[in-house]
């Protein structure tokens, strides 16, 4: 294991786990013949200074999860079979960040505030108080939010996402807890993890009802919808810097009363994973934090 510690996060894919490491990223698939497979890449931008500044540093964690995620989604697809070995164009990919983009506009801006906006004329306290205006806003969009994850949570190939997704908490925590990368002892480690993905929209979620609080109550709908869309980097930044100060104090009293409801929701996103799962996890972590495609036991880089 390197002396030197550092942050370690990942993602889920197909068959398989992304992790990210500083100036660089791995994903590691398991194939339809059980190899695994594995893409090392390195990344520039968290080279630039511009981006190591709070807050700022939040927009890596938006690229991560739109660009690189995209592309961990598309090398899992091909080297797990599911669709056969046909690529996914970068038009394809194109098309998919802007689907995605609006789907989660309109299901986690538009109707939520479109259906706060129409409750006022049932309960006119809504309208007389901008505050809780947001706060009615913001849990019409969390109710959502767990709507979506209990829905898609039953679907069978996403539920064996989610049982990878487990394997990669279990595997950051034993790298975390400085053991020795093995299946063994990351099968020890729990599935929930404080600076998970989940936790994080969870937080997005509360700081927007706060940030979304700024804007005038009398402000017009259009108004208010768009500020909701500009203002989104602006609370991904403050959410992030939120998100590893409670990974960095999760063992206080208060930050783990704080964190309780993102790792809740994690029971809907995680699943124990088995053996294998780990394995390729645990592949992926130490190919991320190696110098070069160092040659590790039953695996091939491509």
């Amino acid at each position: 294991m390197n002396k030197e510690k550092f942050n370690i996060g990942g993602q889920a894919v197909i068959e398989g786990v992304m992790m990210r490491a500083p100036g660089q990223f791995t994903v590691a698939v398991r194939t339809s013949e059980g190899n695994i497979t594995v893409r090392r890449e390195n990344i520039s931008i968290d080279r630039n200074p511009f981006f190591k500044k709070p807050f700022l540093r939040g927009l890596i964690g938006i690229y991560d999860s739109l660009i690189l995620g995209i592309k961990a989604l598309n090398f899992s697809v091909q080297q797990s079979g599911v669709e056969g070995e046909k690529p996914i164009t970068k038009k394809e990919t194109a098309l998919s960040l802007v689907l995605g983009f609006g789907l989660g506009i309109l299901l986690f801006v538009f109707i939520p505030l479109w259906l706060t906006d129409l409750s006022k004329h049932i309960v006119p306290a809504v309208e007389r108080s901008f505050l809780l205006f947001n706060a009615v806003d913001g849990i019409i969009r969390v109710i959502f939010f767990v709507i979506y994850i209990i829905i898609i949570s039953r679907m069978k190939d996403i539920q064996r996402v989610f049982e990878y997704h487990g394997a990669e908490h279990k595997s950051i925590f034993a790298y975390e807890e400085e053991m020795e990368l093995s299946v063994e002892n990351a099968r020890k480690m729990s599935r929930f993890h404080p600076r998970c993905g989940t936790s994080f929209l969870l937080i997005v979620m509360i700081v927007a009802i706060i940030i979304f609080s700024m804007i005038p109550k009398d402000s017009a709908f259009i108004i208010k919808l768009a500020s909701r869309i500009l203002f989104l980097p602006v609370i991904a930044g403050v959410s992030y810097e939120i998100l590893k100060l409670s990974g960095k104090y999760s063992g206080n009293v208060i930050v783990k009363m704080l964190i309780t409801p993102g790792l809740w929701l994690q029971r809907l996103t995680t699943r124990e994973p088995d053996d294998s799962q780990l394995e390729v996890a645990i592949i992926s972590i130490k190919a991320a934090l190696s110098e070069d495609n160092a040659q590790l036991d039953g695996i091939t880089y491509v």
